[in-house]
C-alpha cells in the first residue's frame, strides 16, 4: 500500500512533547511516501532530542561537533545518478532520521514558520534522505526540493523555498 509507514518515535527531549510529534511525524512521512508512490510499506525511526545530542551524533557520524536541524541514516544505499530517481527500498526499515529541538523551534522563529509546519518539513526532508534523494548538486536539490514542496502541499503547508 503506498504512503503506509511505520513510525518509531524516541522521544529524549521533553519540549517536544507539546507538539504531539508522532502524529505529526506520521502524517509527513505519509505525505512523502504517497507523493514518491513509494511501492513498499516502510518503518522509520526518529529520535527526537535537543542540540546538545544531536552535536554529539553530528561529530560522530559526520566529523561536525555542532547541532543542526535534522540527521538521517539511510538503511541501504539508494542513490542514483545525478537528477535521477534512486532506486526503490529493498528493505522496509529504511532508516534513522533525528531532529534538535533547540535548532528547530531557532530556525522556525528565524523563518516566520510555525514549529509544527518547520518539523513536518525537516521530516519530509530527513524522509527522503533515506530514500535516497540528496540536494549535493542543483540537479538534485531541485528534484528533491520539488518533491519536499509537493508533499507539505499535501499537507496544507505552503512552499517552504
Amino acid at each position: 500500500m503506498s504512503g503506509q509507514v511505520i513510525i518509531e518515535l524516541s522521544i529524549e527531549e521533553p519540549l517536544w512533547v507539546p507538539l504531539e510529534l508522532s502524529a505529526l511525524a506520521q502524517r509527513a512521512c505519509e505525505a512523502a511516501a504517497t507523493v514518491l508512490r513509494l511501492p513498499i510499506a516502510c518503518e522509520v525511526s526518529i529520535l527526537a532530542a535537543n542540540d546538545d545530542r544531536i552535536s554529539g551524533l553530528n561529530e560522530e557520524f559526520r566529523g561536525k561537533p555542532v547541532p543542526t536541524n535534522v540527521l538521517s541514516w539511510p538503511s541501504e544505499d539508494l542513490a542514483g545518478a545525478p537528477g535521477e530517481a534512486p532506486k526503490p527500498p529493498r528493505d522496509p526499515e529504511i532508516g534513522d532520521i533525528a531532529l534538535a529541538y533547540e535548532t528547530c523551534a531557532r530556525e522556525a522563529t528565524e523563518f516566520g514558520r510555525t514549529l509544527h509546519n518547520h518539523v513536518t518539513h525537516l521530516i519530509v526532508h530527513g524522509f527522503l534522505h533515506l530514500l535516497g534523494y540528496d540536494h549535493e548538486n542543483d540537479e538534485d536539490a531541485t528534484v528533491m526540493e520539488g518533491l519536499e514542496i509537493q508533499a507539505l502541499e499535501t499537507l496544507g503547508i505552503e512552499n517552504p523555498y
